[in-house]
């Protein structure tokens, strides 16, 4: 065989070894992983069924590690959804164990709820729309389309939406294709034309919504 030979046979082996030598992943963790995957779809499809049963079925295998933490992210991945669909409901799974987690998740849960929270301590793609809450520049600027609406929904939350910030929700919710957020973003357009007086804009939305409610 030729030196070159040599050096693949010698960088495959190595890798098989390597591949050989890693420990699988805990098997919590993976069910845990694809359970809030599939919790994520079904939530932002609006399937509430499906959705509850996965992140029950998350939520169980976080909790077998005793971890706090680890079932607290699960929490605030709830109420990061609920609010990217403009459903403010209190966060209370992780307040239940708030004394047990560290400042950057106690800092997210404050956000989220429209308190106020140390930006420094946020994931970074949150920084900027928190340190200038409703800013369009900063929201656009967040590439992830939910964490986004996320911004975008806590921005609301503390009075600091506007017509546009709530066209750019939509626009990112209908650009996915997620019916709830899609559902929630429109309604609160409908809301805001009816106050205005805007038959115009009140009966494309009505027929927005119908068409993407109806595709349940």
């Amino acid at each position: 065989m030729t030196r070159t030979g040599l050096r693949v046979l010698a960088g495959v082996l190595a890798l098989l070894a390597g591949c050989a030598s890693a420990p699988p992943a805990p098997d919590w963790q993976v069910q845990a992983h694809g359970a809030l995957a599939r919790y994520r779809a079904a939530v932002l499809a609006g399937d509430a069924r499906a959705a509850e049963a996965e992140f029950a079925r998350a939520r169980r295998a976080l909790a077998a590690t005793a971890d706090a933490t680890q079932v607290a992210r699960a929490e605030l991945t709830r109420c990061a959804l609920q609010v990217a669909s403009l459903q403010f409901d209190p966060c209370d799974g992780f307040e239940a164990l708030r004394a047990d987690v560290a400042a950057p998740e106690r800092a997210y849960a404050d956000w989220l709820a429209g308190r106020p929270a140390d930006a420094g301590l946020l994931p970074a793609q949150h920084r900027g729309a928190a340190a200038a809450p409703g800013d369009l520049r900063a929201l656009a600027a967040i590439e992830d389309p939910l964490a986004r609406l996320v911004a975008a929904g806590v921005a609301v939350r503390t009075g600091a939406g506007s017509p546009a910030l709530l066209q750019l929700a939509a626009d990112t919710a209908t650009a996915q294709g997620w019916r709830r957020p899609v559902l929630a973003w429109l309604g609160a357009q409908l809301a805001l034309a009816r106050q205005a007086g805007d038959a115009q804009a009140v009966a494309r939305l009505q027929r927005q919504l119908a068409l993407a409610g109806g595709g349940r």
